[in-house]
């Protein structure tokens, strides 16, 4: 691709305009060929930039079926688009739809396209407006969770699935959209899922709506057999790709892996390395192992540079070198280092090996013990056919398996597992019941969820005072949907405003939600950071460390002349600047929430042995469900409501302090080799008694816990009159509550 492209003489784009409004009376459209100088989304010419980039979109796959998607789009209410990830169709097709929108001049509204993770949504609109020469945030933006970037007249906007679902609860019809594009339906998650049954009610409603779906090839006969007779457009791309086999590699994949990359290297053949790993500790392992080694590697083989890529943390993409790298004579090798979902996070065409170990490391929810299992299991087929496609039309490409053939044809299923069978349903069933508010509460899934999980989430909903007599949304219910967050977050919130701790609250809320605010400790760095870290240390527990560590870093940005001192100031204290500042632009969201629905936020009191015991029932007002005891004083805290037994978290502020409370609430807890709890704080069981519902606490198994807290409840009884009845008027769930919807 030559730097300094200027406006090339060939024909410019065609576009296609329907003679008619309306699409239902057959009338078929014209293909306008005339010489377009004006960009008619901004009405200012195109820029030389513009037409480098159309060439680029013309060598795609999926452009030369522009004219069929058009006639289909004309004619059809829903159009199914199947290609691989390399086709083009997630930057191609909405733009095609922005040009219909534009046609009708926007009669319905404008366009939107979904994705799942928000590293592509942010990317793909900043790709989208560079290729249509307009401005991102104006004619084109995205929306992602806590960030938008759109304006009023956006024509085209991409944003996160979840995002789009939220939508719908302000406006269940979408009525601002003319096009809705749902993209990457193969990934299955919640939120894809749940809109793939929530419009259909509302094509019926809107007869003049499209709907796009974009999915690989897999998925297509499951999508056809949902929808019906609909018109499908097939992008085929050929790959001719060296596939290799290494079923001994099973055994210890990392060291296969690591083997393998330093043979790459070592073998002097150009092109970067996609390394797709069974989990994010891997990648980490594996990042500071890389890293060591690269470091003592002849330098005439050229630099190793190792990118990591989370999937579920908003980091770049991997995306092809600036043009200032290609003038250098040896080209530094990038290895990208990645686990599951993470093949629609590589973009760059320079890769030309791909290492799959055939595994990943997920977790399953299990809703009989309200708790998540880190499971290894095999990938789908699916998703090894897209790690393939990695390498794209290349003819030199390597695919180096981890396994056998035969564990690929019997062991790994076609399609990936839909994350509706294998996640909480707490969230989304808060949500149904909110849309049902609006008539759309029955939805037909392409996965029927597990009966026992939906129990389960309709059911932690009840308990959490979000339901009412009747199984509709109580006002706790709907305001509790109003907040972007886990249901149990948003009571702890609500029940904040009961106990005058709004301020605190909505700081350990933000904290949670934020990525890890600790960073990964390179080795040897552990006693320094451990050292640093004591100082943010609250003995109460780690909830109020982390209002510590926040408000440090609010005082550090305050004073700090730059951005590069608060970064500094991360730095020396081993802390996740990236992390800190999504805290505070959630912390920023969520204070939007409670000013717009007027609740009462009374003044910060944080560091006073009433606003301490406040916060403390605040959290446990949400997350009663969550409570654990060291059943013999060594650390073994055994849950209440199942007989898993953990322990504290090694970075927990106890375990550090070498404390162990007798009884915690916790904000989360796996099971896996190391059962741990993680941000645990220190609480009581006559708190508990107060403020967990008291059918809860009835449905709880036998256990010495139970007996304990029974025991709690009879000294509660046998207080004089007087004080029982001051004891009940604390309770929030037995008074009135101050929270209402306005």
């Amino acid at each position: 691709m030559e730097a300094d492209l200027d406006c090339p003489a060939s024909a410019p784009e065609k576009r296609y305009f329907p003679e008619s409004l309306d699409s239902s009376d057959g009338d078929e459209g014209v293909l306008a060929c005339e010489d377009l100088e004006l960009n008619p989304f901004d009405g200012l010419p195109y820029s030389s930039r513009y037409y480098k980039l159309l060439r680029e979109r013309e060598a795609l796959p999926i452009w030369k079926e522009k004219f069929s998607f058009m006639e289909n789009l004309l004619q059809n209410q829903i159009v199914v688009i199947s290609g691989d990830a390399k086709c083009g169709r997630s930057s191609q097709v909405p733009q095609w739809c922005a040009e219909y929108c534009l046609s009708i001049h926007y009669q319905h509204g404008g366009v939107v396209c979904t994705q799942v993770h928000k590293q592509t949504a942010v990317q793909l609109a900043l790709r989208v407006a560079d290729e249509m020469d307009v401005n991102i945030g104006h004619e084109v933006g995205y929306v992602i969770p806590f960030e938008n970037c759109c304006t009023s007249e956006t024509i085209l906007r991409y944003c996160t699935d979840d995002m789009l679902q939220r939508e719908m609860m302000s406006n269940p019809f979408l009525g601002s959209y003319g096009v809705i594009i749902l993209d990457d339906v193969h990934e299955r998650s919640i939120a894809t899922d749940v809109l793939l049954g929530l419009l259909k009610d509302v094509l019926l409603a809107r007869p003049e709506l499209k709907l796009i779906i974009n999915s690989s090839p897999l998925l297509i006969s499951k999508l056809s057999s949902y929808y019906g007779n609909v018109p499908l457009i097939e992008v085929r791309t050929k790959h001719p790709v060296e596939v290799v086999y290494l079923s001994g590699a099973q055994k210890e994949p990392l060291e296969s892996v690591l083997r393998l990359i330093f043979e790459i290297h070592h073998s002097g053949e150009k092109g970067d390395i996609a390394v797709f790993l069974a989990c994010e500790q891997d990648i980490e392992k594996a990042y500071e192992i890389v890293c060591q080694e690269g470091s003592n590697l002849n330098p005439d083989l050229g630099e190793l540079v190792v990118v990591p890529l989370y999937p579920k943390e908003k980091c770049a993409l991997f995306k092809p070198n600036d043009e200032t790298e290609k003038r250098h004579q040896v080209h530094p090798r990038r290895v990208v280092l990645t686990a599951s979902s993470g093949e629609s996070l590589i973009w760059s065409n320079t890769v030309q090996f791909v290492i799959d170990v055939g595994v990943e490391r997920k977790k399953v929810y299990n809703p009989r013990i309200r708790a998540s299992s880190l499971v290894t299991q095999p990938i789908s087929q699916s998703q090894a056919e897209a790690r393939k496609q990695i390498l794209g039309p290349s003819s030199s490409g390597k695919l180096f398996c981890l396994y056998s053939e035969e564990f690929a044809s019997k062991d790994m299923r076609p399609l990936k597992a839909a994350e509706m069978q294998e996640a909480s349903l707490t969230s989304m069933v808060l949500f149904m019941k909110r849309i049902d508010i609006a008539g759309l509460g029955h939805c037909d899934f392409m996965s029927r969820p597990a009966p026992e999980s939906l129990m389960q989430a309709l059911e932690d909903l009840d308990y959490l005072a979000a339901l009412d007599n009747d199984g509709n949304l109580s006002e706790f219910g709907i305001i509790m949907s109003e907040f972007p967050l886990e249901p149990q977050l948003s009571k702890s919130i609500l029940a904040s405003c009961e106990f005058d701790c709004v301020d605190e609250m909505l700081t350990i809320a933000a904290m949670v939600t934020a990525p890890n605010c600790f960073s990964h400790l390179p080795r040897g760095a552990e006693e320094a950071a451990l050292t640093c870290w004591k100082t943010f240390l609250h003995p109460e527990g780690d909830h109020f460390t982390l209002i510590n560590i926040y408000k440090a870093y609010q005082d550090t940005t305050l004073h700090s002349t730059s951005e590069h001192g608060v970064e500094r100031w991360c730095q020396d204290h081993f802390l996740s600047c990236c992390a800190l500042r999504m805290a505070d632009v959630i912390r920023a969201e969520l204070l939007e929430i409670v000013k717009r629905i007027e609740l009462p936020c009374a003044e910060p009191a944080f560091g006073s042995k009433e606003n301490t015991l406040n916060i403390k029932k605040a959290l446990l007002s949400g997350y009663f469900m969550q409570i654990a005891r060291d059943v013999d004083g060594s650390g073994n805290y055994l849950m209440l409501t199942h007989k898993q037994v953990a322990q504290l978290h090694p970075l927990s502020g106890y375990s550090i302090t070498k404390t162990t409370p007798e009884w915690v609430l916790f904000h989360e807890f796996s099971i896996s080799d190391n059962n741990y709890i993680r941000v645990t704080s220190e609480t009581s069981p006559e708190l508990f008694m107060q403020l967990a519902p008291q059918y809860y606490f009835s449905n709880l198994p036998p256990s010495e816990s139970k007996d304990i807290l029974q025991q709690v409840t009879d000294g509660l009884s046998a207080l004089p009159a007087a004080k029982e009845q001051k004891t009940q008027e604390r309770c929030p769930e037995t008074t009135e509550p101050r929270c209402a919807l306005q």
